[in-house]
């Protein structure tokens, strides 16, 4: 399809794209990959007119959505696609501290975040916006999910048609919530990567907006968010240490380019934060090349609840070690019990029920704290991506089930009897 870039403004501060590896630069069009090495393409600014033009004033003074930061975003136009994404609460989660031994911990809950409950509605936001300055009337994906969400809800406001493509073994809730907006859903029997090597041959051919795909460079960029939010929210200061999913390791290379950027052009302090990545035991190529202190990722093929991470050929896993490892953090992994057993922490200590990505957020969260790799004293943020309401299927069987009664007082009181004799009962075998 021929590409036409409608609503320019001379706001826009992006300027062209590069090579992650050669540096070799590139024209603002639908690419991401370098033609000389192959290596991923990445959007660049002029930080010279943002220092400029910039403040937290300015950034106060804009929407209560992640458009207040539209400067640092890849988007020509003054009004792009809005639907409430973003500035999602900063927790500050004392109880969950408390359990852990830590004493400045927050959860940044992207549980609520609008208008489809995961982090991927930012994302979303920006590359659709993009991709309707380049002229694109249809949009897709690959998706694990919660990226198809968010695709089909926030092409059907912008009145763009919409095909994404899932694996067919998802769970149900994410499913549904694709359909309920009425776009062309391709359910692949398949895992991600299958799925996503399919969705390349799609692009070429039919000349469609691939959020995940062609118009990578640009909807990575909706990561950042989480960073300057983050930042916002603490005081207009960064945090000490990190923790925060790992897939394909996009999201953790964003939160710290947000971090960066923020400090470059002079809207916080500069401070050394720690990264640390959680990843499924089931699929963890990053994790296990970091434990190997490998620099490079061995594809694997995904077998774990946690399907939103389930990517087996992670494109920015080499750059997540390398943050991780620069910034004295680290990566873990941990296995699908622990993964429940970090969902029901989270929603028995500060009342948010996140999905499995989430739990395994938490339960590497557990897990660094337990051998000595978070300073109790540090500021410490957890990323939650995801809501738990999409993958209820992993929890079932592992909570309680309702106490039956009759109409009566007595009934009552003999199932209220039961319950806190089990309860005591379970608090006898924990303390064993």
């Amino acid at each position: 399809m021929t590409q036409a870039i409608a609503n320019e403004t001379t706001s826009a501060t992006f300027k062209a794209l590069k090579c992650k590896e050669c540096g070799e630069e590139y024209e603002l069009k639908a690419s991401h990959v370098c033609e000389f090495c192959f290596g991923p393409l990445e959007v660049t600014y002029d930080y010279n007119a943002l220092r400029r033009t910039v403040t937290r004033e300015t950034i106060q003074a804009g929407p209560n959505s992640i458009w207040r930061y539209r400067p640092f975003l890849p988007v020509a136009t003054d009004n792009p696609i809005d639907v409430g994404t973003g500035m999602t609460p900063l927790v500050r989660s004392n109880r969950l501290a408390r359990r852990l031994g830590l004493k400045k911990l927050y959860i940044k809950n992207d549980a609520v975040n609008m208008p489809t409950m995961s982090f991927k509605d930012r994302v979303v936001s920006v590359a659709l916006t993009r991709a309707r300055e380049l002229g694109f009337t249809t949009v897709s994906c690959a998706s694990t999910g919660n990226l198809a969400n968010s695709t089909a809800a926030i092409a059907a406001h912008a009145g763009l048609d919409c095909c994404v493509f899932i694996p067919a073994d998802l769970e149900a809730g994410k499913i549904l919530g694709t359909l309920i907006y009425n776009p062309t859903l391709m359910a692949v029997q398949g895992n991600y990567d299958q799925v996503n090597r399919l969705c390349s041959e799609v692009a070429n051919t039919h000349g469609w907006g691939f959020v995940n795909i062609n118009l990578r460079p640009y909807y990575s960029e909706g990561s950042k968010t989480l960073g300057y939010e983050v930042a916002e929210q603490l005081g207009w200061e960064l945090p000490d240490h990190i923790v925060a999913p790992l897939a394909s390791g996009s999201l953790f290379t964003k939160i710290y380019k947000g971090f960066r950027e923020f400090v470059d052009v002079g809207l916080v302090p500069d401070k050394d934060v720690r990264f640390s990545g959680a990843q499924a035991e089931g699929c963890s190529p990053i994790a296990q090349a970091y434990q190997e202190e490998r620099d490079f990722i061995k594809p694997v093929k995904p077998n774990t609840i946690a399907k939103s991470l389930a990517i087996g050929n992670p494109a920015d896993g080499v750059y997540a070690i390398d943050i991780a490892r620069k910034t004295n953090g680290s990566i873990q992994s941990v296995n699908d019990a622990e993964i429940i057993d970090g969902i029901k922490l989270l929603a028995e200590t500060e009342g948010i029920f996140t999905e499995t990505a989430g739990g395994t957020t938490i339960a590497v969260l557990k897990k660094l704290v337990e051998a000595g790799k978070i300073d109790p004293d540090e500021t410490t943020v957890v990323y939650i991506t995801g809501n738990g309401l999409k993958t209820q299927e992993a929890v079932q069987g592992y909570v309680g089930e309702p106490l039956t009664i009759e109409a009566k007082l007595d009934s009552f009181e003999r199932a209220l009897e039961r319950s806190r004799t089990l309860d005591r009962l379970d608090w006898q075998q924990v303390l064993v």
